[in-house]
């Protein structure tokens, strides 16, 4: 049931990206390219925050899931590498195929070190409170709202972030498990505050039985 309804969603979503969403707009591309160059000045800062936390987010779900590969018939690593790019629209196929991996077997590699190390958790923590604290402090709802109307890319970008945010206590279970942490309150504070709780998770969770 659950890996039907997540291939709903990814259908419906990529549908609805390209049929429902509101149109593209003449500056989209310009746009994309000043924020990857990081040239913001007159762009609103909820704008900028959203697109730079989008970046962040695939980095979390990296070092979940590049775990969770590890027991799945299929890799994980595609799926994670193209998120950084597509976001949710990449993820979702994984999270469908994917089976329940509860328990870890087997030696822990130094990719796996890198992914699961708690410094990497303070830098995703770091720049998830550093971006979402300058877009809400900074930015203007207003405009985000005209925006999120008018723009395709601010509509669907804004929408993949929240897909990715109710996503997450999919594969945070698993992961919990694997590392023997008892689901209350972790798993109550992970789900709760979005993107927050999770950057948090990744800098406390014990390590993996080696």
């Amino acid at each position: 049931m659950k890996t039907a309804l997540l291939w709903v969603i990814w259908l419906g979503f990529v549908g609805y990206a390209f049929t429902l969403a509101p149109p593209d707009q003449p500056e989209t591309w310009d746009l994309i390219q000043r924020l990857i160059r990081f040239d913001v000045a007159g762009v609103n800062p909820l704008v900028v925050a959203l697109f730079n936390l989008m970046g962040v987010w695939p980095g979390i779900y990296a070092a979940v899931l590049l775990t969770d590969g590890r027991g799945q018939k299929i890799p994980a690593w595609p799926f994670v590498a193209g998120s950084f790019a597509l976001g949710a629209f990449a993820l979702l196929p994984y999270l469908a195929l994917r089976r329940p991996f509860p328990e870890w077997r087997g030696s822990v590699s130094w990719g796996l070190r890198f992914w699961n190390s708690p410094v990497l958790g303070v830098v995703w923590l770091g720049l998830t409170l550093g971006f979402m604290g300058y877009g809400l402090s900074q930015g203007s709802w207003g405009e985000w709202w005209q925006a999120f109307q008018t723009s395709r890319f601010i509509h669907v970008m804004s929408l993949d972030f929240l897909l990715l945010c109710v996503l997450f206590p999919l594969v945070l279970e698993d992961d919990m498990t694997r590392r023997r942490v008892k689901h209350t309150p972790w798993f109550a504070l992970v789900s709760a505050v979005p993107m927050v709780g999770a950057a948090l998770y990744l800098t406390l969770r014990p390590r993996l039985p080696d």
